[in-house]
């Protein structure tokens, strides 16, 4: 499944990254010819857009390294760091820029030519980003479960589908506005509603770069597994007869498909190092066949003594 989730993964990110950067270019020519602001600012986000795309793969492929000497647990967290400059790159680039943009306008406000080209390139630009929408949102879908969109962004162990759907979503989203923006400048004349429209589109991206920014740090700090995850766990520990309880488990998510697995247990007193160290190695065996991204466990036997 984890194979499968990443390989999705990648197919949502390189769709995102082909069509973002084919709109970033076209509606950059098109705000070049029109002096839209909203269209500016679309360009920008669709430039920020390509560029996080980029550092998702970046990441992606550094996390696969072979763990060494210096870091022996590995490169997975480096997905986490690149998907937290992604919401830096998002905010700044995108979010920051298109605010600046449309307070320009609206104090200093300016026709718009040739607005045709802009609702052209606005149009084909919606159905694009719907496309790639669409990629992203049926790749989560395999691993989603009956989890709702809300529920999978925040709980989701792997950053690039959360990262690439609300992006996405943003991008349509702020397409339409741009739409209303340059339709109600032409119907009115008056381009502080391009201006307008511009200002909304840098609220939502700053939004969704806080989002994005709030959900990659509590992954850089170390989640714990699933509920569901820990109870297996839990379970493959106590079915081994060995082991009288578990005193105490501590999970935490190295990267999306590497977890760490820390357990104390108990046995009788009087058991043989060699028993111990049988159920032990039994024990881990099980904790993987349930629960296959637990990469790295440690089980700590300590001697039960019943209070009189």
């Amino acid at each position: 499944m984890a194979v499968a989730a990443e390989g999705g993964s990648t197919r949502a990110v390189l769709t995102a990254l082909a069509a973002n950067l084919g709109i970033a270019v076209s509606k950059g020519v098109a705000a070049l010819i029109t002096g839209s602001s909203s269209m500016l600012a679309e360009a920008v986000h669709s430039l920020a857009d390509t560029t996080n795309q980029a550092l998702l793969l970046v990441g992606g492929r550094r996390a696969r390294r072979e763990a060494d000497e210096q870091h022996p647990f590995g490169y997975a967290r480096e997905r986490y760091i690149y998907a937290f400059i992604v919401s830096i790159v998002l905010f700044t680039l995108g979010g920051l820029f298109a605010l600046y943009e449309g307070y320009h306008k609206i104090i200093e406000p300016k026709d718009l030519t040739s607005p045709l080209v802009a609702v052209i390139i606005l149009v084909i630009a919606i159905g694009l980003e719907g496309y790639a929408l669409r990629t992203a949102a049926k790749s989560a879908n395999e691993t989603r479960g009956d989890r709702s969109w809300w529920q999978y962004i925040r709980h989701a162990k792997a950053p690039e589908l959360p990262t690439i759907l609300l992006e996405d979503a943003g991008a349509v989203t702020g397409l339409v506005v741009a739409l209303f923006g340059v339709g109600l400048t032409v119907l009115t004349g008056n381009a502080v509603f391009d201006g307008i429209s511009t200002l909304i589109i840098g609220a939502l991206l700053v939004a969704i770069a806080v989002i994005l920014a709030m959900e990659t740090k509590s992954l850089l700090v170390g989640e714990a597994a699933s509920k569901a995850n820990i109870a297996r766990i839990r379970s493959s520990l106590l079915t081994e007869p060995l082991f009288d309880r578990v005193v105490h488990l501590r999970t935490m998510h190295l990267g999306p498909e590497d977890l760490l697995v820390a357990a104390k247990v108990t046995v009788a007193e009087g058991t043989v190092a060699e028993d111990i160290s049988r159920a032990t190695n039994s024990a881990e065996a099980r904790i993987r066949d349930a629960v296959p991204i637990a990469t790295l466990i440690f089980v700590e036997p300590d001697v039960y003594r019943p209070q009189p």
